[in-house]
């Protein structure tokens, strides 16, 4: 999902006591052999990619809807942000291109634009492709964010900042925080102290020959993937996931 590689850490002592691992995202760049094979691996819930700035299509995310379904998998979409147009516009065509039913996750990925540095998504246009979201469906959706991202500091190695801190009072704030942190636990931007995170993305591009943490879990079906954990068992994960 994210071009910037973090570091992978060791695992924590107990990942399991941690959450639910039974959320991956994924998008055109995946190879999918088999979403059968995915439910088969545990794994209860897909957010795919669909759209990017204001122009880009995930071409594969619309075929591999029905398939997910199909297998009994939790079907969710993500917008990756930048800043070459408002956040209301991207926000417009994300929806136009995910056509989201009332079962379908929506998330905003807000992350630096590593290709294109300048063309990053900047804060106003984050909150007001969340406000534009929530006016059309009538729910929030989530924010997937690095911590250091979120609280308006450098990137390490790139150096880049989203140039300014995420409050608690931003709409922001509001949505079900999924964080990306690839260590022993994550870390909880400011702005979401108070409530912490429903997801967490605790591993990038695992496949069978790199798994995360050396764990033998490895997710069938697919040629790689990013893996996430839910905040809470299956039955508060089906909740979530129409009510994010």
């Amino acid at each position: 999902m994210a071009p910037y590689q973090y570091p992978i850490a060791p695992p924590p002592p107990d990942r399991a006591s941690l959450g639910l691992d039974a959320v991956i995202d994924l998008s055109r760049s995946v190879n999918v052999s088999d979403f059968r094979l995915v439910r088969q691996s545990n794994i209860i819930g897909v957010i795919h990619k669909a759209t990017e700035g204001g122009d880009y299509v995930d071409t594969a995310c619309a075929a591999r809807r029905p398939q997910a379904e199909a297998a009994g998998l939790l079907w969710g979409t993500y917008h990756f942000g930048t800043g070459q147009s408002s956040g209301a516009r991207q926000a417009a065509f994300f929806l136009s291109v995910s056509r989201p039913g009332p079962k379908t996750l929506l998330a905003l990925d807000l992350e630096a634009n590593e290709n294109n540095p300048s063309n990053s998504m900047r804060l106003e246009q984050a909150e007001e492709f969340v406000q534009a979201v929530a006016e059309a469906t009538g729910r929030l959706p989530v924010v997937y964010v690095h911590p250091t991202w979120a609280n308006g500091d450098p990137l390490p190695v790139s150096g880049l900042s989203l140039g300014a801190r995420i409050t608690p009072d931003s709409i922001l704030a509001r949505c079900g925080l999924w964080v990306a942190d690839y260590h022993d636990s994550p870390e909880i931007p400011l702005a979401w102290e108070a409530r912490g995170w429903r997801l967490w993305q605790y591993a990038g591009d695992e496949s069978a020959g790199r798994p995360a943490y050396g764990q033998t879990n490895i997710v069938r079906g697919v040629s790689h993937c990013d893996r996430n954990l839910f905040n809470g068992d299956a039955i508060a994960l089906d909740r979530f996931w129409s009510a994010a």
